[in-house]
């Protein structure tokens, strides 16, 4: 019987002082989310690389060696955020997330007017004055409509083999991730 009660006062011991560290871990891991370490990389509307080969530690680590990824944050308080990108490749995505990292909206390249990665995320007011007037440099923009204030898009694209890098690698370097005003 004493050993009985002695194992259980160790075990409530122990688990007292693993609650106890991993309440005073808790905020370390909160501000490791992606908005917090994309905002530590990159100002609003700024397209950052998602891999290390851009010098530096990843701002995330991509799951697939196959595809490329970069990210931008944006906020829908100052505006609609429309991102571009020229060019051709084998295969893009894009996916918005709000601030928490919930995916809002995806979709790829099969979805698009061409193929032509041109995307415009907006507030449901945002639409509405939009509808109105359509801009003639939107009309071919896939309009993505969310209630999310702030949040990220993320492009990633497709490499099959070594000799679409170049390729690749120019898509993203030429991505922009812009303010437009209703």
């Amino acid at each position: 019987m004493r050993r009985l009660a002695h194992a259980l006062l160790l075990g409530l011991l122990g688990a007292g002082i693993v609650h106890i560290v991993v309440l005073l871990l808790i905020p370390a891991f909160a501000e490791r989310d992606a908005w917090s370490r994309l905002e530590a990389a990159a100002d609003l509307y700024t397209i950052t690389p998602l891999a290390a080969e851009t010098g530096g530690a990843p701002v995330a680590k991509s799951v697939d060696p196959m595809f490329r990824a970069a990210a931008c944050r944006f906020d829908l308080d100052d505006g609609m955020a429309q991102i571009k990108a020229p060019g051709s490749v084998p295969f893009w995505s894009v996916s918005i997330y709000d601030r928490n990292g919930n995916n809002v909206y995806s979709f790829n390249d099969s979805d698009a007017d061409k193929g032509v990665l041109d995307t415009v995320v907006l507030t449901p007011a945002q639409m509405i004055a939009v509808r109105k007037d359509l801009p003639e440099d939107l009309v071919d923009s896939v309009f993505v409509e969310t209630e999310a204030r702030q949040g990220i898009a993320v492009i990633r694209v497709f490499v099959p083999d070594d000799s679409w890098r170049p390729s690749v690698e120019r898509f993203l370097a030429q991505a922009s991730c812009a303010l437009q005003s209703p």
